[in-house]
């Protein structure tokens, strides 16, 4: 297949999917080599992102996905005319420490916070940025809780294991409250399968 012809077909199936694609599902639906793929997909990333388009592709959550560049966020949201939906500090908090400790439970998760953190995790569920992945076992089968790939689309991250280390993390100057600018990269719903677990 001409190179120009697998580019474009990568574009068209990257259009329409309302979430990242790998590269088996490529080689599923294209019928070429990965390595074919992977190069084509490479060299589409240089030209978005080289280019004076409103969109680009970015490698995340284990896949390949068309997004908006970020410079244009603020028209975008005025567009879709969306109120920033807002993660608490204690929010943020929670998540981080399911993120680096996952998979762990939720009593596990208040002892390091201190605090009972049921409404928390409620709402990251339901925000589709934690899930349970399954049952610890001890006495009791505690859930266990993980992150997503909504969380991995959200965070701009291709795997788990980007995350930034405890170091890093010493080095930036948080806030005392984050922003998710929802609508801010133009993503369909998704499914809410996870591989972000180590």
């Amino acid at each position: 297949m001409e190179r120009d012809t697998l580019k474009s077909i990568i574009e068209a199936l990257l259009f329409v999917s309302g979430k990242p694609i790998d590269l088996d599902k490529f080689k599923e639906v294209i019928g070429e080599e990965r390595s074919k793929i992977r190069d084509a997909l490479h060299e589409m990333m240089e030209e978005y992102q080289s280019s004076a388009k409103g969109i680009e592709i970015v490698e995340v959550a284990g896949g390949y996905q068309m997004r908006t560049k970020s410079d244009f966020s603020e028209y975008i949201k005025n567009f879709f005319q969306m109120k920033p939906a807002r993660l608490s500090r204690p929010a943020m908090e929670t998540l981080a420490i399911i993120a680096y400790r996952q998979p762990i439970t939720r009593s596990e998760i208040e002892y390091i916070r201190g605090v009972d953190s049921g409404g928390i995790l409620r709402a990251l569920l339901e925000r589709k940025l934690i899930r349970i992945v399954g049952k610890k076992d001890v006495p009791g089968r505690p859930l266990l809780y993980g992150t997503t790939r909504e969380f991995l689309e959200l965070f701009g991250l291709s795997n788990i294991k980007d995350l930034p280390t405890l170091k890093d993390l010493d080095e930036i100057n948080g806030e005392s409250e984050i922003l998710i600018e929802e609508k801010e990269q133009v993503v369909p719903e998704r499914n809410d399968n996870n591989d972000s677990r180590r």
